[in-house]
């Protein structure tokens, strides 16, 4: 049976709330804290995974729910997106479709995740799209670190 610290459990919570914050349309940045905690040992590599994939698709999640509720303020002076913009990202987005949302992890990918709000795209569906999108740029992130580090 392993010990769980409270430095590794502070890391992960750390780790948690850069992911969340990586999704959201603010300007965090998961991969510094991921990698930093890898190359210090601070948690199990698999934990790590598992913590900021949940993180990052449920600040995701919160981008979605946004999307379903922003063009009730359409028109607003304070709306932050120009009428043209939007319906320039619908039509976008109803041309790719759904599978943008593999795209989630990319810098643009939190606009994705507004869109498929917007778009009334089914909450299941988005949620698998985009935890297979999260999940496999921390799986690659850590492997290029380990990479880096000649781990592998």
């Amino acid at each position: 049976m392993s010990f769980i610290s409270v430095d590794m459990l502070a890391s992960l919570g750390g780790l948690f709330l850069a992911a969340f914050g990586a999704a959201t349309l603010l300007p965090f940045q998961s991969e510094v804290v991921f990698v930093a905690l890898q190359v210090a040992e601070a948690a199990p590599l698999s934990a790590m995974i598992v913590v900021a994939s949940i993180g990052n698709t449920l600040g995701a999640v919160v981008n979605y729910i946004m999307g379903r509720g922003v063009e009730r303020f359409r028109g607003s002076r304070w709306f932050p997106v120009r009428d043209k913009n939007l319906a320039r990202a619908q039509e976008w987005y109803a041309r790719y479709g759904i599978w943008t949302l593999l795209f989630s992890w990319a810098p643009v990918g939190d606009a994705f995740t507004v869109i498929a709000g917007i778009m009334r795209t089914p909450f299941w569906l988005f949620l698998g799209l985009v935890t297979i999108a999260k999940t496999g740029r921390y799986i690659v992130l850590a492997w290029l670190t380990a990479q880096a580090q000649g781990a592998v």
